[in-house]
Parts: C-alpha cells; sequence; structure tokens
C-alpha cells in the first residue's frame, strides 16, 4: 500500500500540502517501515505463489548451516545505483520530494528507454505510457489488468497497482522488482525472434534515411539492388537489426547487466554468438551455485505457466523481457515490458516457438526461453568461452 492508493477522493497535491516538508517525511519514513514488512510477508505468501526464492550464500559448503538471514531485508544504498537514476529522468516529482530524495539512492533504471520510470513510492514505481498510445489505447496497462487477474501469471509478473494521470500524462504504478535487494546482480533480458510489430513494418516504402542507418553499422550488409537505390524497407532494416544480434538466432539478447560494485553493461550488442552468451551469463552467475538453481526453476516455472495461460494463447508478446535480481539472499525473476503486446486475430493459433511469416503472428518467445534456461543451467567459463566486447 503506498501514499498515493490512500488517497481516492482528496487530491494529491492537496494532501501534500497539508503535510508540509517536515510532515512528508515523517510520513515517507513511516510508510517505508510498513511497507517493508508487507513486502517481506508477500514474498513468502503462498496465495501470490513465490515472487522471491530465498536463500543465503555458504562460503565452503553447499551442505554447511545456513545463515539465518533477516526477518526484514534492509537496502543498503549504494553510489554506483545512482547510475541512469531519479535525476536523469524528465519528470516532476511522482511522489513527495522528500520521499524521492530518500529512496534515489536506492533505486535505478537498468535499461529501456530513459525517462520511462520513476520511484513512486517505498516498493513501487511509475512507468510512463508508451510514445503515441491514445489515452483509450494503453496496451501495456491492458496487459497487466489482464495478468494480475490470471490465475496463472499474476506471480510471473511485476504486482500491479492502478492506471493513473499525473502532470497531464498518463501512468502506470507497479512493483518495484528492486525493492530489498542489496547491491544485487540484475540481468535484463528482451524475448524474441522478433521484437518489432507487423504494423511497424506494414509500409513496403524503401527509405533512404534506413539505408543510411544500415550502412553505418554494416557498409557491407545492403544488396547490390539496396546500394543501387540507396534505400530499403522497414521490414528490411528491422530484420537486419534482429540479425546484429542475439535475437533471430537465440530468440533473446542481453540488454543490461548489473554487478555488485559495478557500473551497468549497457553495450552488449557484440554479445550474439553462443559462447559469448554463456561467458556472458557465466559471468553474471560467477560461483552462485543456488542462485543457477533457483533461477533455472523460476524460469522453468514462469514456461509453465506462460503455457498454461489463455492469455498467452491468445496474444503476441512482442519486445518483453525477463528481469532477473539476485543477491546473498534472495532471487526473483519476472516478465515485464507488455507496451507491444497485441490480441492476435481470432482464426490465428500461435504457439510462441514457430519461425515468423508476415501475418503468422508468432514472436518466438518461448523459442528464446528454452535456449536461455539451457545456457544458464550449462554455462561456466573456460577457455572456450571468450569474453564479450562492451563498453561502460
Amino acid at each position: 500500500m503506498t501514499v498515493t492508493s490512500k488517497m481516492n477522493s482528496v487530491s494529491r497535491q492537496s494532501v501534500l500540502s497539508r503535510l508540509g516538508p517536515g510532515g512528508l517525511l515523517y510520513a515517507a519514513n513511516k510508510i517505508i517501515a510498513v511497507a517493508s514488512g508487507k513486502d517481506e510477508d508477500r514474498w513468502r505468501g503462498k496465495d501470490e505463489g513465490a515472487l522471491f526464492k530465498r536463500w543465503r550464500r555458504t562460503p565452503s559448503s553447499e551442505s554447511a548451516p545456513a545463515v539465518p538471514a533477516p526477518a526484514t531485508p534492509q537496502s543498503q544504498p549504494s553510489e554506483l545505483l545512482k547510475f541512469l537514476a531519479i535525476n536523469a529522468l524528465e519528470l516532476s516529482a511522482p511522489a513527495s520530494d522528500a520521499l524521492l530524495k530518500s529512496r534515489s539512492s536506492e533505486w535505478f533504471q537498468l535499461s529501456g528507454h530513459p525517462g520511462s520510470l520513476a520511484p513512486a513510492g517505498p516498493g513501487t514505481v511509475w512507468k510512463r505510457r508508451a510514445a503515441g498510445d491514445h489515452p483509450a489505447h494503453n496496451p501495456e496497462r491492458d496487459a497487466y489488468e489482464a495478468l494480475a487477474a490470471c490465475p496463472y501469471m499474476r506471480s510471473a509478473i511485476p504486482r500491479y497497482y492502478r492506471d493513473l494521470e499525473y502532470g497531464g500524462e498518463h501512468f502506470i504504478e507497479l512493483q518495484d522488482l528492486l525493492h530489498g535487494f542489496r547491491d544485487p546482480h540484475v540481468m535484463d533480458i528482451k524475448m524474441g525472434t522478433r521484437t518489432f510489430l507487423e504494423d511497424e513494418v506494414s509500409n513496403a516504402r524503401a527509405r533512404p534515411d534506413l539505408y543510411e542507418k544500415m550502412v553505418r553499422l554494416d557498409p557491407n550488409a545492403p544488396t547490390e539492388s539496396e546500394h543501387a537505390a540507396r534505400a530499403v524497407t522497414k521490414l528490411r532494416y528491422m530484420q537486419f537489426r534482429e540479425q546484429q544480434s542475439s535475437s533471430a538466432e537465440q530468440g533473446f539478447r542481453i540488454e543490461a547487466v548489473k554487478l555488485p560494485g559495478q557500473p551497468p553493461l549497457t553495450d552488449l550488442q557484440k554479445v550474439k554468438e553462443p559462447n559469448q552468451l554463456a561467458a556472458t551469463i557465466a559471468r553474471f552467475l560467477g560461483d552462485e551455485k543456488h542462485a543457477r538453481r533457483a533461477i533455472t526453476a523460476r524460469l522453468r516455472e514462469i514456461r509453465d505457466l506462460f503455457e498454461r495461460s489463455e492469455f498467452f494463447r491468445t496474444h503476441e508478446i512482442v519486445g518483453s523481457s525477463i528481469f532477473i535480481i539476485y543477491d546473498d539472499e534472495r532471487v526473483g525473476a519476472w516478465l515485464i515490458d507488455f507496451a507491444k503486446t497485441r490480441r492476435v486475430p481470432e482464426d490465428i493459433v500461435v504457439n510462441h516457438r514457430a519461425p515468423w511469416k508476415q501475418g503468422n503472428h508468432e514472436e518466438g518467445f518461448l523459442f528464446g526461453l528454452d535456449r536461455l534456461i539451457n545456457i544458464i543451467e550449462t554455462a561456466g567459463l573456460s577457455k572456450k568461452d571468450s569474453e564479450p566486447e562492451v563498453t561502460r
């Protein structure tokens, strides 16, 4: 429960002005204390599914007794987590300034569009509606509402709270997945062999601007006819971009990685070949056998829930991600990002593994998840694995 969810008929600004700076800070601290206890109950609760798997690293043997974990995890702010943080967002404060200040060092946006996320309260974030969406047409909101009501999928996504308008813009409020973790390992993985919508590439007109973009990335990519015309279609360019990463061949690509005590790695386009993917994932996992097993079990659970869900039988899941987090005590993985989720025509059946052809609405989500699970199970640094070329 957040400050905003309690306001009901009383306007947000009215309440904030009555509290004043001192009252805001007091209220924020009180709510943080209450929310942390509720979060503990949430991930332990059986009815909502296991949002987290809890474990404790043992220094020597797997059979060594575990050190009891504290009843209520306390976040430890890190200067490194300010990378891509709140002061880079072009949002007016969605919660009080005092609340934002108290949480600014604990929160960061690993990847995605800068300015799309901002902390809203203890354990929640606001996500801005995708550019171009009409107020009456919000696919991400609709997807979260449907999945939150699905008995299979509600435990596989961040908790959805509400849709709201603030400062003339529209947001959805979601669970802050990083809340409660201590300088964790984080990985954002874009799923699917196709991460663009079919209607985005329906126009067959060849475009000079896309040709120029293609040449800048790879001068040898255009065909002779494309060089002669100095133009390529949107479909040609988008498929070329998918082939530049591991998306086209493996069904997923690693968007960003955050390791404890290090800034995030976000320039991972060259992590394309299977051995490079394995090396990157092995680096992310390190020697944490407990985390590897818990992550694999969680991804298998998500895959099983996905395949049982009526929602996924009737929708294409384009451009969505799997967000994986672990620290010394907890492991979590969730499906996120549904701005490009669309219902397929009634006469279309999708299995999320078949190759995409124009009109069949397949996106390869499960094709990629199968391969991701296999790599996480088997990835280990070896002489044959090459370190990925990345920049920080």
